[in-house]
């Protein structure tokens, strides 16, 4: 069997099993204007990046300023609450530093 004769019958059992069936954006057009507009070089950098489980960091900056707004719901000591929003702001700064240098 060729190589796309087995990918393809590897979907197929796929989405017999259902998995495809809760992906976010279902029935959804995917919109990769985005994706288009970044150059080239950097469409491929980010790619490696993915395929090697890594991040840009600031989308690391961006999944933590989350979890501490998350945190900071959630947390009723007034100690903790000051120590998360130091850390919030703090990350904040980080991440408007990074993209100021993105724009230059």
């Amino acid at each position: 069997m060729s190589f796309d004769k087995t990918v393809e019958a590897l979907i197929k059992e796929a989405q017999a099993r259902g998995e495809f069936d809760d992906l976010p954006g279902k029935g959804k057009p995917l919109d990769l204007t985005e994706y288009f507009n970044s150059p080239e070089d950097v469409r491929v950098a980010q790619a490696m990046l993915k395929n090697a489980g890594m991040v840009p960091v600031e989308i690391e900056l961006l999944q933590e300023i989350a979890a501490l707004k998350e945190a900071l719901a959630v947390t009723s000591d007034e100690t903790e609450k000051d120590k998360i929003r130091k850390s919030l702001k703090e990350k904040q700064l980080q991440f408007s530093l990074l993209i100021e240098r993105h724009k230059r």
